[in-house]
C-alpha cells in the first residue's frame, strides 16, 4: 500500500477526497467538483483506490466512489502522537507572547 503522505501530497487527489467527504460521488459529479477532464479524475481515483482511500460500487452504468475511514484513523494517529510535542511548543509560544505583552503594557503605564 502507497504511503498516506504520498498519496495526499497531490492536491487534485486532496480536492477528490474533500468532494467525498460528503458521501458518495460518480466520476462525472468529481469532474464537475475537481474541474479537470473524466480521465485524470478517473486516473486519480485509481490511485485514492489503489491506496484504499476510496471504496468503489457499481450502480447500473454508473460507479459511485466513496471514502474508507482506515487511512483516516492511521492519519489521525500520527497526527496525535505527535499532538503533545505541537501542544507544548505552542503553549510555551503563547505565554511568552503573553509574558512580552505584560511588559510592554508596563512600560507603556511608566510617568
Amino acid at each position: 500500500m502507497p504511503d498516506v503522505f504520498q498519496v495526499l501530497a497531490d492536491p487534485t487527489r486532496r480536492r477528490l477526497i474533500d468532494a467525498l467527504r460528503h458521501g458518495e460521488r460518480s466520476v462525472s459529479e468529481l469532474v464537475e467538483v475537481v474541474d479537470i477532464g473524466q480521465p485524470g479524475v478517473s486516473r486519480q481515483l485509481a490511485i485514492l483506490e489503489d491506496a484504499q482511500f476510496v471504496v468503489v460500487r457499481p450502480e447500473g452504468r454508473r460507479r459511485l466512489y466513496a471514502l474508507r475511514p482506515e487511512p483516516f484513523r492511521e492519519l489521525s494517529q500520527f497526527v496525535t502522537a505527535y499532538r503533545a510535542i505541537w501542544e507544548g511548543r505552542l503553549d510555551r509560544f503563547a505565554a511568552e507572547l503573553d509574558r512580552r505583552r505584560r511588559t510592554k503594557v508596563k512600560k507603556e503605564k511608566r510617568p
